[in-house]
């Protein structure tokens, strides 16, 4: 990987630097706002025929988990889609993905580990509100599960 922002030495070393290089960050918050709105509407197409399914074949009994399908549905697209090219569907649509600290996409290690904390930053309101905060504010746009991982979204550089 050879790209302009691997010579950055902060705290987080592979990252793209905000000051220096304004461009992976320009519109990121708007973008990761927009991708998330496709990501429910992908998870949603896919997890609603399921949960319906799973209740009508369980003569309603299966109702009683129908969020949790879809939780799960939703869970399972972000790990496979984030791992499978550091951004979800809704992410690559907006041109933003996921990089490690040390500048490297995601693997599925960090997929998981990411999505997990999503879903429990979702799990309490304050924690969620407290991401949110973050990817406005903070100096690389992080989220929660962003600055534990050292992680951050930037708009996906041309390789």
């Amino acid at each position: 990987m050879t790209h302009a922002f691997e010579t950055y030495s902060g705290g987080l070393s592979g990252l793209p630097d905000p000051d220096r290089d304004r461009q992976f960050y320009e519109g990121v918050p708007g973008r990761r706002l927009a991708a998330w709105f496709v990501d429910l509407g992908v998870a949603l197409l896919i997890g609603l025929p399921l949960a319906l399914a799973f209740g009508v074949l369980t003569l309603g009994f299966g109702f009683v988990l129908f969020f949790f399908i879809l939780a799960g549905v939703d869970f399972l697209y972000r790990v496979t889609t984030i791992a499978s090219g550091s951004a979800t569907w809704g992410m690559r649509l907006m041109g933003i993905e996921l990089r490690r600290n040390d500048g490297t996409r995601f693997d599925l290690v960090s997929a998981f580990l990411h999505t997990a904390l999503y879903v429990f930053c979702w799990g309490f309101l304050v924690l969620q509100a407290a991401s949110v905060v973050g990817m406005l504010g903070t100096r690389h746009g992080q989220g929660l599960p962003d600055l534990i991982l050292r992680s951050a979204m930037i708009n996906r550089p041309a390789d």
